[in-house]
């Protein structure tokens, strides 16, 4: 049998990081009046919802038990962009800041995790399809941050 744990350890890693993300995107939403900003927000709330269920399963079918929770970093980044946003004049422009530093280091944790080239194919696969869709993600917060008025 293979011994896959390694490759567990990164999902759940990149499971906890989903639910910070959801987390933050939920809030994020709840904090903007922009229609359009919340419906963005809200959606990619439940693409980081949808991903970490597609790594429950993953983790799953390597024969490992999907943990539950945030990171205690992603506790300390939602606090802090709930302070950050109020304390500044321009609590939207805080808001798709914040959004932009999290995509970062959202996308460099999927990068790490694929650098382990002993990940079974089908999670190689999965974590690209996801890394490439936050870097989308990243790319939209970073334009919208731009526009922002």
């Amino acid at each position: 049998m293979i011994d896959h744990s390694k490759a567990i350890d990164a999902l759940n890693d990149l499971l906890a990081r989903n639910y910070d993300a959801e987390k933050g995107y939920k809030q994020a939403a709840e904090q903007v009046e922009e229609t359009r900003l919340v419906s963005w927000f809200n959606s990619k709330a439940q693409e980081r919802y949808d991903f970490g269920h597609e790594i429950k399963e993953e983790i799953r079918s390597l024969g490992g038990t999907p943990e539950k929770g945030t990171t205690v970093k992603g506790d300390l980044h939602r606090t802090w962009l709930n302070v950050k946003s109020a304390l500044s004049l321009d609590t939207t422009e805080a808001i798709l800041e914040e959004c932009e530093r999290g995509e970062e280091t959202f996308v460099e944790t999927y990068d790490e995790a694929l650098k382990d080239t002993a990940l079974p194919a089908s999670t190689r696969s999965l974590l690209i399809g996801q890394r490439n869709k936050a870097a989308s993600a990243l790319a939209r917060v970073e334009q919208l941050e731009e526009t922002h008025d």
